[in-house]
């Protein structure tokens, strides 16, 4: 794929993910009510999707919990707001070893592997227009954490969200992920337009070097659409990056929780910036209802 400016831009905004950002930022959403007003603040301020994890209000944690799911979609669809909703369906994937010299049995405080169906659990329910697919297994950070996705397991939720009707989100984190994206679109189980997510400079994942980056937009297949994002300090320069390979943009407090040195930011921080980089770089932000109609989505309410 050549790499064209994207003047036709939309804005996903990632407001709190499951990791542990919670204790170095009180803007980070924990309850469903703050969830949802951040996704509802992010939209006012230029978001077209708002990609939501849940935590739990007790303990800050990562969640997979469908009653705190349907209470954010609840409080978003009862605000009037439009928005495009990307519920994600990575958790139940995590395996945790014991230790270096024993990894089993597992540590059961970290590791929750759970089947296809009760992964997606809160889609069959909830049924927003889109949710994550994780495509691949990988190394996080230092520990002993691996995110576990196997290709008869990403078959498997990809046939089921197909048949709920929803649009999976593919999330590459490294190059052989677009491969099984590929393999899975060939299997069926995903239908056109595909849409991925290129995330970038997640250890150990795809570093976010422009080499990587290009390498990787070069083999996105024609005619699917992509949206890019980095951790940390990157994540606004790649605000300005994927726009100008063509694609689209991601930003919030689930990848970054500073607006500028020492300034925590907030969801609605960085999605305004993300829109002045968007409109300084000659492109227009897109609304919710031309999202849907690139992607092919069905308004839910």
């Amino acid at each position: 794929m050549p790499l064209t400016p994207n003047r036709e831009v939309f804005i996903t905004c990632a407001v709190t993910g499951a990791g542990d950002t919670t204790g170095r930022s009180d803007k980070v959403p924990v309850t469903p009510e703050q969830i949802a007003a951040a996704s509802v603040a992010a939209a006012q301020a230029g978001a077209a999707i708002a990609h939501i994890h849940v935590r739990d209000p007790e303990t800050g944690r990562g969640s997979r919990d469908p009653a705190l799911y349907r209470e954010v979609v609840e409080r978003i669809r009862d605000s009037g707001t439009d928005m495009v909703l990307n519920l994600t369906a990575g958790m139940g994937g995590d395996l945790v070893l014991g230790s270096t010299e024993a990894p089993f049995p597992t540590d059961p405080a970290g590791t929750d592997m759970v089947g296809a169906t009760e992964r997606l659990v809160h889609i069959a329910e909830l049924r927003p227009e889109i949710c994550t697919l994780d495509c691949g297994t990988m190394n996080f950070g230092e520990g002993d954490y691996v995110m576990t996705n196997t290709p008869a397991m990403l078959k498997e939720m990809a046939r089921q969200i197909k048949a709920l009707g929803v649009r999976p989100e593919i999330e590459v984190f490294d190059t052989g992920h677009l491969l099984l994206a590929q393999w899975l679109k060939a299997q069926g189980v995903i239908d056109d337009p595909v849409m991925i997510q290129l995330c970038m400079g997640i250890p150990w994942g795809a570093p976010d070097d422009l080499g990587t980056f290009k390498a990787i937009v070069d083999n996105v297949p024609e005619g699917w659409t992509f949206s890019a994002f980095s951790i940390g300090r990157n994540q606004m320069p790649y605000a300005a990056l994927a726009m100008l390979a063509g694609g689209n943009i991601r930003v919030g407090l689930e990848d970054n929780i500073w607006l500028d040195k020492g300034v925590l930011a907030t969801n609605e921080a960085l999605v305004a910036r993300a829109v002045t980089v968007v409109q300084s770089l000659g492109g227009r932000v897109l609304e919710p209802a031309e999202v849907r109609r690139k992607l092919g989505l069905e308004k839910r309410w």
